[in-house]
């Protein structure tokens, strides 16, 4: 595994604590709106909706939170025009790095995100420079009570998945993913046989991974987090490894 994706398990066990700073919650109103600017209103008409109402369901928003978000982005409020806007670059040890953000003003979000790359180390670059050591890949994401490890492997496949992960414990879930172009179909196979999924994404899985050691892992998760702070931006990938007593140690 590498380890961005053990720091998204660390984050999701600090899910709770994000969402009472608002950080949680700002993303997916944003995502929300947007959603509903380009497909509508009815999250049952409206996939990308649907994923972005079960993910505020699953960060306990407030169902009024939801409903103004998607009367905004349903309506005529220009603040709701959010740009998708993708950064790539190189982090410490040479870490390739996806950056996913929404935004109304992309001048002033190139800026900071440019700026936090500096600050620790890092370099923005030119648009597909690092995107090619990553697969574009459907992402969907079930709590362990949908079923046990074998019984969402066999329900994955026949949704035409073509890869599971189950993790362990209290804060563990269960992860498919399936090819970019597969994503539609998988998602309407899995919701008839395991529900609503907590989330359900394209992300970005990196190909091969960079070892991160020492200081540097600091540094690296620094800028990640600098980053992820930022208002504007959804999402970010990263292609590092890092031991489990590592990141344990730098995280905490």
């Amino acid at each position: 595994m590498s380890g961005h994706s053990k720091w998204s398990t660390i984050k999701h066990k600090k899910g709770a604590a994000d969402a009472k700073r608002g950080k949680v919650f700002t993303r997916i109103i944003k995502e929300m709106a947007v959603a509903a600017r380009l497909g509508g209103g009815d999250p049952e008409a409206n996939p990308r909706l649907r994923s972005a109402v079960a993910e505020a369901k699953a960060s306990n928003m407030p169902k009024d939170n939801i409903d103004r978000a998607i009367k905004r982005g349903s309506g005529s409020d220009a603040d709701a025009n959010y740009d998708e806007v993708r950064y790539e670059g190189y982090g410490p040890a040479g870490v390739a790095l996806i950056v996913e953000a929404l935004t109304n003003n992309r001048n002033r979000t190139a800026g900071e995100v440019r700026s936090a790359f500096s600050k620790f180390g890092g370099n923005l670059g030119e648009t597909n420079s690092v995107s090619f050591m990553f697969d574009r890949l459907g992402e969907f994401r079930f709590p362990l009570s949908a079923g046990t490890a074998d019984e969402v492997m066999e329900k994955a496949i026949d949704a035409g998945a073509d890869d599971v992960s189950s993790g362990d414990g209290p804060e563990g879930a269960h992860e498919i993913y399936c090819a970019q172009e597969n994503f539609n179909a998988v998602r309407e196979a899995l919701e008839k046989s395991l529900g609503q999924p907590s989330a359900a994404k394209l992300t970005w899985r990196p190909k091969t991974t960079t070892p991160v050691e020492g200081e540097v892992v600091q540094t690296l998760l620094d800028l990640i987090a600098a980053l992820e702070d930022n208002d504007d931006v959804q999402n970010v990938y990263a292609n590092f490894e890092v031991s489990d007593d590592a990141l344990a140690k730098f995280a905490a």
